[in-house]
């Protein structure tokens, strides 16, 4: 299946049981809320299939999962390692000043003198706050600190403007 802008929401990390159960390590907030997705998509490497949950819940710090046509373990086995994702359009609009961070990744990192720092490769969350991955002629660590660090979001300029000061 093609599919124009696949959001990904998590990634199937191991087996859970023997009966087709998989451990999905998810990004979404709350963990559970992958599981609420009908337009679930099955990948890797950019290659998308549908796929339908057939049951799952929440189990302690991960979330637990049985796609359809997956009855047992050595099924289920091939999806280690898979992603799990949607259309973009299944996601709900985000509120006024917050962002998902699939719609940063690839967005100019601009410092507030007009000097630019490279571009987001990817998000990181931590205890504190979220960390953007800078890469430009070196690979920066930014806090994704509205106000702050983050000055200004500008999706139709595809550019993050900061104030940071760097090594």
């Amino acid at each position: 299946m093609l599919v124009s802008e696949t959001v990904v929401l998590g990634r199937i990390s191991g087996l859970f049981g023997v009966r087709g159960w998989v451990k999905v390590f998810s990004y979404t907030e709350p963990r559970e809320a992958v599981l609420q997705y009908k337009g679930l998509l099955v990948g890797r490497d950019g290659g998308w299939q549908s796929a339908k949950v057939a049951e799952g819940q929440r189990h302690g710090k991960t979330v637990i999962l049985r796609l359809d046509g997956y009855d047992d373990r050595d099924q289920a086995a091939a999806l280690i390692g898979a992603e799990i994702g949607t259309d973009r359009s299944e996601l709900p609009e985000p509120e006024d000043g917050q962002y998902y961070w699939s719609d940063l990744t690839g967005l100019r990192v601009v410092h507030r003198d007009g000097t630019e720092l490279g571009t987001i490769k990817e998000m990181l969350e931590t205890g504190a706050h979220d960390v953007m991955v800078v890469t430009g002629k070196q690979e920066r660590l930014i806090p994704f600190v509205k106000d702050e660090v983050v000055i200004s979001v500008d999706l139709s300029e595809k550019q993050v403007n900061v104030d940071w000061e760097w090594d």
